[in-house]
């Protein structure tokens, strides 16, 4: 049985994830009166973050660089200088990001990643706490509803293949088990809530919940556990799941119902506008099962949470935050869950 209430008045917000989805919710909550910890995961393996870990077997630097900035209070022209991403026709350089190598750097003076990212943390003025899901680089493995195997997180998204579900190991082969970071099962055994997401499911969300300690950390915790669900599927990750099926796949890999409240945005993307999206992971707005999610979760809230751009689909920060919020301070009704 888990009971959860606020602590303090002051809350502690833990939020898990990795990709585009956590600066946004990080960027919102930084203004806000809450105690803010960020757990970011590190089995990306594409683009500069990709190219770094591979060169020096080092945790990869990109999502950890965009919650740095989400979180700093730097001006807006030394975040572009961290952001900067060198254009060149020499590709040693060519794509990657300032910051990426900056990362780096200190964390090889300083032989820690943990260590360069407090260290970075202060000189940008972060207002939270960040930490890596793990010290060390992880592999994401994904076996298929066929019965054959994927690697790497930038791979196992195929449109010819289902995913059944996600594994992860270290890159050392005599010892393959993953260990959570330093601070990261304490964040999550003290927060008042852990936030997931938002973001892809099996490729930003899941490789951090699934190490060993997390997870036994996530079922463990006193804290209100809130999902943020997607509101588009992704291309190789979670075509034709509803709402509650998205809420089942994490379910599953924890072995148990752990999920206290889920948020579910309830506009509708206009399809004219979907048709116009260039980037191929979207395809449709994730249908809704409330029927069964009531059944897997004790409290559903549904909003308005659309921010549409020219980019894409994306959670209206602010819109979540508030949400956040008052669900975290929501403490006239106390939730039990078995």
């Amino acid at each position: 049985m888990r009971i959860y209430r606020p602590k303090r008045s002051r809350p502690k917000i833990t939020v898990i994830g990795g990709g585009t989805g956590l600066p946004v919710i990080l960027n919102s909550l930084k203004n806000k009166d809450a105690d803010v910890t960020a757990i970011v995961t590190v089995a990306d393996d594409g683009g500069s973050s990709g190219a770094l870990r591979k060169m020096f077997n080092t945790v990869p630097p990109g999502d950890i660089r965009n919650v740095l900035i989400s979180l700093s209070d730097i001006p807006q022209k030394q975040k572009e200088i961290f952001q900067y991403r060198f254009e060149s026709e020499d590709e040693t350089l060519n794509g990657h990001s300032l910051g990426n190598l900056i990362i780096l750097a200190t964390s090889e003076m300083h032989g820690s990643m943990y260590l360069a990212i407090q260290l970075l943390a202060k000189m940008m003025h972060v207002d939270g706490h960040v930490y890596p899901a793990s010290e060390e680089p992880l592999i994401l493995h994904a076996k298929y509803t066929d019965g054959t195997n994927g690697e790497g997180e930038s791979q196992i998204a195929r449109r010819d293949k289902t995913i059944d579900y996600v594994s992860v190991s270290t890159t050392d082969k005599e010892n393959i088990t993953a260990k959570a970071g330093k601070k990261v099962v304490s964040s999550i055994m003290d927060a008042d809530m852990v936030v997931l997401g938002p973001g892809s499911l099996y490729t930003s969300i899941l490789p951090s919940l699934i190490i060993p300690e997390v997870a036994k950390a996530i079922v463990e915790t006193k804290a209100q556990v809130l999902y943020i669900c997607n509101i588009m599927t992704q291309m190789g990750e979670t075509e034709g799941l509803t709402d509650a099926n998205h809420v089942e796949v994490l379910c599953k890999h924890l072995g148990q119902n752990f999920i206290d409240t889920v948020l579910v945005n309830n506009a509708t993307v206009p399809s004219e506008h979907v048709a116009k999206i260039s980037n191929e992971e979207y395809l449709l707005q994730v249908a809704h099962d409330f029927k069964n999610l009531e059944q897997l979760v004790p409290v559903v809230i549904s909003n308005d949470f659309l921010n549409i751009t020219d980019n894409g689909v994306y959670h209206d920060g602010d819109r979540v935050v508030e949400e956040i919020l008052r669900a975290v301070s929501f403490n006239h009704r106390t939730i039990i869950k078995e």
